[in-house]
């Protein structure tokens, strides 16, 4: 039988449809697109694709168990190493990682991984009940600080081996960033829900509302018995430019303006915690969070919306295929340009107007391409004379963010470097006995599957050394 050359398309939603609604865009394979599609994978020996995958994840079986019409053990052979599949299917940038190492990408295009992991994971998740066998306790007590992804995948891999889990989150739903931070229209939430009521079945305890440094510390975390600690807290401290302007109303990090839209329902008509929609809006930042934070601003009745980004489309690093659905939704890319002042209105001869304050627009200058810079990236230069000023009514700044400084300040002796991220070891061990950590409070802002890897690092590192207690 001949090769088909290109991965078969993924059905998505109209663009001019999607752009008004938060329903998800990309469609999902139905069993005829996935059996097609999975009959392109070659089965290799040698297997690169796992070697790409942060997870491990046994890519070639899975596929297989596709080719048989065996979807639910198809899904089983996944949730082996992976404790999210319908999260990964759709949010993990597989061009860069399991799917860049597929030999049928050697030639021609290669297999859509993701996309296969997806229509498994829906299939799972679609059957009425779901049998989730408890493992035997094996006595021994962790706490999980952040219900991210690298939190829940170490709560996952921890309790399928018998350990009494307990994850504390600082909001009030479970799921971290999977569900302030990633819109509706790119990940439902009702498939996070999912993946946490499956935690639950494995008899894991999930407190919400416990912000620890503050609610609890993690001495007192020891104190109350737990024998190990992974700290999965995420970096949700945003980064902003330094630029005047920036305290004006209508100026948003992206943190701030994804989670009231993702978590606190700012769309709705009486929203509790108001958000500012319409006009014009300009995010700054080039990175899958920029993208969602555009989207999101479209979505909620913005009249055009911009990126502005100083390099070039070569350099910009959200995944293709968010920049394409942008495109397609008619997002304004404005390249190699830089903001540096964000300018509100004043009115002197009246400190009552309601208009005061308020942005009016954003100053920008444009840039060229020089030589690399230390990541490797042509370092951008600006033009002289070039400055000119977009008319924006809000701005959302989207270059970034750190991990919050809390944790470390209330828990002695535990070793950050500049940047705020908590020192490991090779282990995911800190500077303290017993405390692990990983994901984005040790990177900074990642992607979901390197903070899953990093959780099941932890969950490894955790097991050996509680086993020999």
């Amino acid at each position: 039988m001949a090769l088909v050359e290109k991965k078969h398309e993924m059905p998505v939603q109209a663009p001019e449809i999607r752009a008004h609604n938060f329903s998800e865009v990309a469609l999902g394979y139905d069993e005829e697109t996935a059996l097609a599609e999975a009959a392109r994978c070659l089965n290799c020996k040698n297997q690169p694709c796992v070697a790409g995958c942060p997870v491990n994840i046994h890519i070639p079986e899975f596929i297989t168990k596709i080719k048989e019409k065996d979807y639910e053990g198809a899904y089983q052979i996944i949730n082996q190493t992976s404790s999210l599949p319908a999260v990964c299917g759709r949010v993990c940038p597989q061009e860069s990682q399991c799917e860049s190492k597929c030999t049928m990408g050697i030639r021609f295009e290669p297999v859509g991984i993701g996309r296969l992991e997806r229509f498994v994971a829906d299939y799972h998740n679609s059957l009425e009940d779901v049998f989730v066998e408890k493992p035997e306790s094996n006595g021994h007590k962790v706490a999980i600080v952040g219900s991210g992804p690298s939190g829940l995948t170490c709560a996952g891999d921890l309790a399928k081996k018998g350990y009494k889990v307990t994850v504390y989150e600082a909001l009030h739903k479970a799921g971290g960033v999977l569900v302030y931070g990633i819109p509706e229209f790119r990940l439902p939430k009702s498939i996070v829900q999912k993946e946490v009521d499956t935690l639950k079945k494995l008899d894991v305890d999930i407190e919400t509302n416990v912000v620890i440094g503050k609610t609890l510390t993690i001495d007192e975390l020891f104190d109350m018995g737990y024998e190990a600690i992974f700290v999965g807290s995420g970096a949700g401290l945003p980064n902003f430019m330094n630029i005047p302007g920036e305290s004006l109303k209508g100026v948003y990090s992206a943190n701030e303006f994804l989670t009231r839209s993702n978590l606190m329902k700012a769309y709705l008509d009486d929203p509790v915690t108001p958000i500012k929609k319409g006009g014009n809006v300009a995010v700054v930042g080039g990175g899958n969070v920029a993208m969602d934070a555009a989207r999101t601003a479209l979505r909620l009745g913005a009249d055009k919306v911009y990126i502005v980004y100083r390099r070039s489309m070569e350099e910009l690093p959200a995944r293709k295929e968010e920049v394409e659905h942008a495109k397609e939704e008619g997002i304004d890319f404005r390249l190699l340009n830089n903001p540096v002042e964000i300018m509100g209105y004043n009115n002197p001869d009246d400190p009552r107007d309601e208009r005061n304050g308020f942005v009016t627009g954003i100053r920008c200058i444009r840039m060229e391409l020089g030589e690399p810079d230390a990541s490797g990236r042509r370092r951008p230069v600006e033009i002289a004379g070039s400055e000119f000023v977009l008319d924006v009514d809000t701005v959302i700044m989207a270059i970034g963010t750190s991990p919050n400084p809390l944790i470390k300040n209330t828990t002695e002796g535990l070793e950050v470097n500049k940047r705020g991220g908590i020192i490991i070891d090779e282990d995911g061990l800190t500077s303290r006995q017993g405390i692990y950590a990983g994901g984005d409070a040790v990177t900074g802002a990642a992607t979901v599957i390197s903070a899953m890897g990093a959780g099941k690092l932890a969950a490894r590192s955790i097991d050996e050394y509680l086993s020999k207690q």
